[in-house]
């Protein structure tokens, strides 16, 4: 333990023992985040660098490159966390310590390099942010080619990546159960902006791997995402070669999923990549404001700056040329985005003066078309 403790007492990377850097870097260690570790102020007692694989309710378990432990995060780490609407994740990278009964705690967490997250909303005024995974290169947005199979959900996926600045690859499912996969393949690849790969596979195959191959490099963290029942967690299973997540099947008449998994967590596969599986979201609203969509919907913004009137608004003005190169259904779906975005930035006052001119408009209307008839 001795020297162990003389490693991580000075946070300078250059003092690390270069074996104990090795099974780190196995994990997903990168230089910008040692760069980071460097840093951090020296702290009074020892504390060793691990990566955070589980989180639960109460706890978290911790990994060494070696072996795991439970972990729970110190009170004034979860203030600060809370403070800033910020909170542990599977991916962070953490300096913990045991106190004298061998109970791990968490005293801080390193910056993460990249940060998932969604907006939560209760339906009346209160908006949350929840933190998905952290520091992952890249996304692999899972879908079904059975009736998991959607374009617009797959828009929304894509720009929750995007702003996070992380790579998103399509990867396709359920190949054995599609009968035109390469109709399924036209349709995403006109919906994708440029750059995205998309590719379909068969979850259960050992194929899949080698399809992924080039996205799952040593040292590599990549996040599974997607719905519940689009099988992500058969997919892990083959990338790991193991067992490790539980399935279950889909309902037979809309396909859904039964959210087998329940919890986020981070495997090693024999490529030496760090893969995450997530449980399915039932709803995702982007953490993002009206700004930012413009940044990730590249394609609305480039059409737009060609609009005849600078503040077109894309629905019925003449001279609009982000209604004549945009699909109909990718507009929709950035419409739709761009007013959840707007409503979630608003306070509870102006959500309610906007559901009283709702109204007011809807009367109107109504007068309009009774005048008509009668």
């Amino acid at each position: 333990m001795n020297d162990l403790n003389h490693d991580l007492k000075n946070p300078d990377p250059s003092t690390l023992d270069p074996a104990r850097l090795d099974r780190l870097r196995r994990i997903g260690l990168t230089q910008p985040l040692l760069q980071t570790l460097s840093e951090i102020p020296q702290a009074d007692e020892p504390q060793w660098l691990r990566r955070v694989i589980e989180v639960q309710r109460d706890h978290v378990r911790l990994h060494d490159g070696d072996d795991d432990v439970p972990a729970r995060a110190l009170p004034r780490l979860l203030k600060e966390l809370d403070a800033a609407a910020d909170a542990l994740a599977v991916g962070d990278w953490v300096l913990a310590a045991p106190d004298t009964w061998g109970r791990w705690w968490v005293h801080r967490r390193l910056p993460p390099m990249t940060q998932i997250a969604r907006r939560l909303h209760d339906g009346r005024d209160k908006v949350e942010r929840a933190v998905i995974v952290s520091n992952v290169d890249t996304a692999l947005l899972t879908m079904g080619l059975d009736h998991d199979f959607s374009l617009r959900r797959l828009e929304r996926y894509l720009a929750l990546v995007r702003l996070a600045g992380v790579d998103p690859v399509v990867v396709l499912t359920k190949l054995d159960l599609c009968h035109d996969v390469s109709r399924r393949l036209r349709d995403v690849d006109a919906t994708l902006p440029s750059g995205v790969p998309a590719l379909a596979v068969n979850g259960l195959a050992p194929g899949a791997a080698q399809a992924l191959a080039p996205w799952l490099g040593a040292g590599r963290t990549a996040v599974l995402l997607g719905s519940s029942g689009a099988g992500k967690s058969t997919l892990t299973n083959t990338l790991c070669g193991a067992a490790l997540q539980d399935t279950g099947g889909t309902r037979a008449g809309d396909g859904r999923g039964r959210h087998t998994t329940t919890t986020r967590t981070l495997h090693v596969t024999p490529l030496g990549a760090c893969i995450i599986d997530t449980p399915g979201l039932r709803t995702l609203r982007l953490d993002a404001d009206e700004g930012a969509l413009h940044g990730v919907f590249d394609d609305v913004a480039r059409y737009a700056a060609q609009c005849r009137f600078r503040d077109c608004r894309h629905l019925a003005e003449p001279g609009c040329a982000v209604r004549c190169g945009v699909l109909p259904g990718r507009l929709q779906s950035f419409r739709k985005l761009q007013r959840e975005a707007q409503r979630d930035t608003m306070s509870a006052l102006e959500r309610q003066q906007q559901r009283s001119e709702w109204k007011a408009r809807g009367r109107a209307g109504q007068m309009r078309a009774k005048e008509k008839r009668s």
